[in-house]
């Protein structure tokens, strides 16, 4: 299976990082090919809304890294979104990136699977966070195969020590019984638009 990661973090080797690259090596050990992206050195506008991806076959009107990276998401099957929480929800950086794939509307997603990997110092602060990710996956029809919280990383580097590095390596482990039967894309958002 092919997997990409969205590293949403802008702090680099930064607990999310950490936390990523657990599951990267999980995942990898399973013979999955894994790629990672690191959204805090991209540059990444916000979607202007415009629509011009819906007559242009999912090109983006802008010119900027999101290019490359929906790329990236036409030969991928599962997605795993990695944020830090700030302000309980998902980093800029990874919003952005998300809002972005909105030039897939029509076009469609190859994806079928999704994973939430976050981190925060405070506990109790990823409901919002959470909520959007169920969100995306029901209206996209993605399987999620986790979520998970690793709260108390109140310093970089604490995530090297926690309990949180083996719970993400495990869950990249855990992706061994999945296997891609097919590439079908289909148009959810086009059918709520038109």
């Amino acid at each position: 299976m092919n997997i990409l990661v969205l590293n949403g973090s802008p702090r680099k080797n930064g607990n999310t990082e950490i936390m990523a690259d657990a599951f990267i090596e999980g995942a990898r050990k399973r013979g999955h090919m894994v790629e990672k992206v690191n959204l805090g050195n991209r540059k990444i506008a916000p979607c202007l809304a415009c629509e011009f991806c819906f007559t242009h076959n999912g090109v983006c009107v802008q010119k900027d890294d999101m290019a490359e990276i929906l790329d990236k998401v036409d030969s991928a099957d599962m997605i795993v979104f990695a944020s830090p929480v700030y302000w309980f929800s998902i980093s800029a950086q990874l919003k952005a990136a998300i809002d972005r794939l909105y030039a897939r509307a029509r076009k469609g997603f190859n994806i079928r699977y999704a994973v939430l990997l976050l981190d925060s110092a405070s506990d109790g602060v990823y409901r919002s966070a959470i909520a959007a990710y169920e969100d995306i996956c029901a209206y996209l029809r993605w399987e999620d195969k986790g979520i998970l919280t690793v709260p108390g990383m109140d310093t970089k580097g604490d995530m090297e020590r926690s309990e949180g590095v083996k719970k993400a390596y495990d869950l990249g482990r855990s992706l061994a019984s999945i296997s891609v039967t097919s590439s079908l894309s289909f148009d959810v958002w086009a059918e709520s638009v038109t």
